[in-house]
C-alpha cells in the first residue's frame, strides 16, 4: 500500500505539467468536437463553363482573323515573287506568270490566270475575288466609228506638232486609228508616269498598232519630255538600278555580275547580253541609263 501511494505523490514542478497536459487535452477535445473536418463538394455548373470556353474560343478566331494578312483588290498581271508568296503561290506558279507578261501578254480574266499559272483550286479560290481589272477589260465599251478621223499624208513641221505631254484627248482623237478609248490609254498612261520621257513609250500603251504609232508621230512630238536622272550603267548600285522600270533585283544582279566579269560596259546594247533580261524593253530601259 505504501509502494502504490508512492506512484500519486507527485512534486510541485510534476503537477504543474500534469495540469498543463490536462488543459491542452481539453482544448484539443473542443477543437475536434466544435471544428468541422468534412470536405463539402463543390458544385460545377457544366452550361456555365461550355459558355465561357465557347466564349473564349470566339476570341482567339477574331484575334487569328486579325492577324492575318490582309488582302486588297489589285491586277493580277501585277503580282510580284513577294506578293504572290503572301498569297500562298509556288515558285513555278509566278514563275509561269512572269515568263507570261514578259511576253508581253496580258492577262483579262480569273479564268485566264488560272490556265496561265496553273494554280491550285484552293489558292486560287481564296485570291481570284480579289482581281481588279482595268475598266476597259470588264466593261468594254462598243467600238465607235471614228468619222472624226483621218489618215495624215505628209508629216507636219515640228513647230505645227502638238506636244504629246499636254495633248488632249481631243487631239489625239483626230489621228486616224485612234478613238475614245485609245485616247484614254494613252493620257492614263501618261498621268500614271508623270509624263511621258520619249515618244518610243508609246510601244507600250496595249493595243496600239506600230501603223498608228507612225500616225501619231506625224502630228505629235515630244516638247516637254519628262525629266529624269539617267544612271551610269558602270557605276550604278543594284538599289539604283531597280529604280528603273522593268528591272528588278534579279536582274540588277545579272547586270552588276556580267559587268564585273567584263570589265564594264562598252555600249548600252550590250545588256541584251545580261542573263534574264528583258530584251522587248530595252529601248524603254536604256531611256533610264547613259554610258560614260
Amino acid at each position: 500500500m505504501k509502494n502504490l501511494k508512492s506512484h500519486f505523490v507527485f512534486t510541485q514542478k510534476q503537477r504543474n505539467g500534469i495540469f498543463l497536459l490536462v488543459i491542452l487535452i481539453l482544448v484539443f477535445q473542443c477543437f475536434y468536437v466544435f471544428v468541422s473536418f468534412s470536405s463539402e463538394d463543390i458544385s460545377v455548373d457544366s452550361k456555365e463553363i461550355q459558355l465561357f470556353q465557347n466564349e473564349i474560343d470566339s476570341l482567339k478566331l477574331v484575334e487569328i482573323e486579325k492577324r492575318k494578312p490582309k488582302i486588297y483588290p489589285f491586277n493580277p498581271n501585277f503580282i510580284t515573287d513577294y506578293k504572290g508568296y503572301t498569297l500562298g503561290m509556288t515558285s513555278e506558279e509566278i514563275n509561269r506568270l512572269l515568263k507570261f507578261r514578259a511576253q508581253d501578254q496580258w492577262i483579262n480574266s480569273a479564268k485566264q490566270f488560272q490556265q496561265v499559272t496553273n494554280v491550285s483550286d484552293s489558292v486560287f479560290n481564296k485570291i481570284s475575288p480579289y482581281f481588279k481589272f482595268p475598266d476597259w477589260v470588264t466593261n468594254p465599251k462598243p467600238k465607235q466609228q471614228y468619222t472624226k478621223s483621218y489618215k495624215t499624208t505628209s508629216p507636219k513641221s515640228e513647230a505645227e506638232k502638238i506636244d504629246l505631254n499636254t495633248a488632249t484627248s481631243i487631239q489625239l482623237q483626230k489621228v486616224y486609228g485612234i478613238g475614245e478609248a485609245f485616247a484614254e490609254r494613252i493620257i492614263k498612261y501618261r498621268t500614271k508616269q508623270n509624263g511621258f520621257v520619249s515618244i518610243v513609250e508609246l510601244d507600250e500603251i496595249y493595243g496600239l498598232k506600230p501603223e498608228t504609232i507612225t500616225e501619231l508621230k506625224k502630228s505629235f512630238s515630244l516638247k516637254t519630255p519628262k525629266k529624269i536622272n539617267r544612271l551610269d550603267i558602270n557605276l550604278a548600285t543594284k538599289a539604283e538600278l531597280v529604280t528603273i522600270r522593268f528591272i528588278d533585283y534579279e536582274i540588277a544582279h545579272n547586270i552588276i555580275e556580267y559587268r564585273t566579269l567584263h570589265e564594264g560596259f562598252k555600249s548600252l546594247d550590250e545588256l541584251t547580253k545580261v542573263k534574264d533580261f528583258p530584251v522587248k524593253k530595252i529601248e524603254i530601259i536604256k531611256l533610264y541609263l547613259h554610258l560614260n
